[in-house]
């Protein structure tokens, strides 16, 4: 979650009236068909160089459009909203970049609002529950916020509390979302297919569901706790006793998040045993346990005095398929072969189910390996030398329009479990790029 000042300022919750969020819904698909229009009028009289611009800005405007919807929506709508923007390839990159707004929109309950979600969920104020508790939250994000408590023990712990009706809107949100996503899809070339965007949707909601539960995200806590053992590596314990679906209670870890550890200049050696630890812990989830942290926002890791990291929110993970990881393994590993074994990456796409059985090697290396290159070659750069610098890593290639159309022309569909390694994997790189981490690439898991 991320770090907010203190402030008594009154959260704006979502807008639940059924009508109200529609006309939200309305104006945006309105907005986009004057966008739409006025882009097709201008490439009437534009030149071939400066084509390609064009497009980015267009998707630029409508990803405005979207995040201006959304931002209205709040709730599990601007959660959504974050979630999408970390999908590698899925939007227009612009319309991506405008959507990663979403992770800085945030605004606490007041203090009364605090009070009524305690009393709803134990019956009891705060009060009666903790020996101490602060009704300023220390942390905020789109679903909830985090306050300091010590409990009667003393035991100094985190509470987190869910923002109210953030359940009732699941429904409602992605239905609009849908809909937005289809009218821009009517607008723009460089969307995916309906199919895949249903799908994305659909996983979307599945796991924002799962995010609202905060008594399985306390089961969650317990189990990474149990698993993912690495050195270096902290998950906070839950406590069960204060606990419910909308109130989750935690082992309080001492430390800062990434931007505030920045703030205090951390020598090389510790950015570079920090990003270690990042890149370790992705991978050891990715291809031992078979099950991802698939919510990489950077105030979900609290760097430690002692050097450790926290590892904060489980709110969001998802099980890995052991077919799926080996079928992975070997795309990554025939890409890092000199050269490339494209006959071993033609089977990898097609063991994922990205391609079908009718496009075969022939037309997989003269037609869609070339619309893949420049993103191939972005994802295994930190792997062709021994330790990797992320600090000089460019940043994520923007397709040209022939190369997503050819893409979109010839990916069927996308795997369950693609969505969420590509997301995990981009917030990686992002924290090791932010940190300027020297991380020893090579690893046992790819073949």
């Amino acid at each position: 979650m991320r770090p907010t000042t203190k402030t008594n300022k009154v959260a704006q919750l979502p807008r639940t009236g059924r009508l109200s969020r529609g006309a939200i819904v309305g104006m945006a698909v309105a907005r986009a068909g004057l966008t739409h229009l006025g882009h097709k009028a201008k490439s009437m009289t534009r030149d071939d160089a400066k084509t390609e611009q064009a497009r980015v800005e267009h998707g630029a405007e409508l990803g405005r459009i979207l995040f201006a919807a959304l931002n209205q929506l709040k709730g599990t709508a601007l959660k959504a909203s974050q979630l999408l923007s970390m999908e590698l390839g899925f939007l227009p990159e612009g319309m991506r970049q405008e959507l990663a707004r979403a992770h800085y929109q945030v605004t606490p309950l007041n203090r009364a609002l605090v009070i009524k979600v305690m009393r709803q969920e134990f019956g009891q104020d705060p009060q009666a529950l903790f020996q101490q508790f602060d009704p300023i939250a220390f942390a905020a994000a789109s679903l909830g916020q985090v306050h300091a408590a010590i409990m009667t023990d003393g035991l100094a712990v985190a509470v987190k509390l869910q923002y109210p009706g953030m359940a009732d809107s699941i429904g409602s949100d992605m239905r609009m979302l849908r809909s937005l996503l289809q009218a821009l899809g009517e607008r723009s070339e460089m969307m995916p297919k309906a199919d895949i965007i249903a799908r994305m949707m659909d996983d979307i909601e599945q796991k924002l569901a799962e995010e609202l539960d905060y008594f399985h995200e306390a089961q969650t806590m317990q189990w990474f706790a149990q698993h993912l053992t690495l050195p270096g590596l902290v998950i906070p314990q839950p406590v069960m006793g204060r606990t419910t679906r909308r109130v989750l209670t935690m082992q309080r870890l001492p430390g800062l998040h990434l931007n505030e550890w920045l703030l205090t200049e951390p020598d090389q050696a510790a950015r570079d045993q920090a990003g270690q630890l990042l890149f370790d812990a992705f991978f050891h989830c990715t291809f031992v346990l078979h099950r991802l942290q698939a919510d990489p926002h950077p105030g979900n890791y609290l760097f430690m005095p002692d050097g450790r990291l926290g590892l904060l929110d489980f709110g969001c993970t998802h099980a890995l398929d052991a077919d799926f990881c080996q079928a992975l393994s070997a795309l990554w590993s025939a890409q890092l072969r000199d050269p490339a074994d494209h006959s071993a990456m033609h089977q990898a796409y097609r063991d994922l189910g990205l391609i079908g059985p009718n496009l075969n090697e022939q037309d997989f290396c003269q037609q869609l390996l070339p619309a893949m290159a420049e993103r191939h070659a972005w994802q295994k750069l930190p792997f062709t030398v021994a330790v990797y610098d992320f600090g000089q890593h460019p940043p994520y290639p923007r397709p040209s329009a022939e190369h997503q159309r050819q893409a979109l022309r010839h990916l069927q569909s996308l795997p369950e479990e693609l969505p969420y390694v590509d997301r995990a994997y981009l917030g990686l790189l992002q924290l090791l790029k932010t940190l300027g981490a020297r991380v020893r690439t090579a690893n046992p898991w790819i073949r």
